[in-house]
């Protein structure tokens, strides 16, 4: 067994990642707030694709198991369940560890709705659950330009990374 030399810094970093398709009735759930749209994203829980990633990279950034295995959409449990009860369990699995969050970048894939108008909303939400300053949490979007899944779409996905420090 290799241990870590003193010198290196307690630092992690995890990322994550989700994708939801779309379909007919909305709101979208993203980032633990309900975007006015036509469409919802299909999922077990609520298909927050926003805090499905974040959950996996707080996983991730500790090498904790995976968002799927922890709560597994074969369970009658996790039925509709708010996806900010994910978000919650990995964050406490980051403080058990002597951890805290230094910042995230998050991108969400999606060719409508627009989200610029809703970014805002995002950060402040997603900061508070995670007990951080909003100048931690970047939220952008992004089109698919008409190219696939997304572009067409008929989907949506999120990218996050997170940054970690021990304590």
């Amino acid at each position: 067994m290799t241990s870590t030399p003193a010198n290196v810094p307690n630092l992690r970093i995890g990322l994550g990642y989700d994708s939801h398709r779309l379909g007919a009735g909305g709101p979208l759930r993203i980032g633990g707030i309900d975007v006015p749209a036509e469409l919802h994203a299909i999922g077990h829980s609520d298909a927050d694709v926003l805090l499905h990633a974040i959950t996996d990279a707080l996983l991730g950034a500790i090498c904790a198991a995976d968002i799927g295995r922890l709560f597994p959409d074969t369970s009658d449990v996790n039925a509709d369940r708010d996806s900010r009860d994910f978000v919650q369990a990995a964050l406490d699995k980051v403080h058990q560890r002597g951890m805290g969050i230094v910042n995230l970048d998050c991108v969400i894939l999606a060719e409508h709705p627009k989200m610029a108008p809703h970014i805002d909303a995002m950060r402040a939400h997603v900061a508070d659950m995670l007990g951080v300053d909003a100048d931690r949490v970047s939220i952008k979007a992004k089109t698919g330009e008409g190219v696939g899944e997304i572009g067409t779409g008929k989907s949506i996905a999120t990218r996050v990374v997170v940054l970690l420090a021990g304590r």
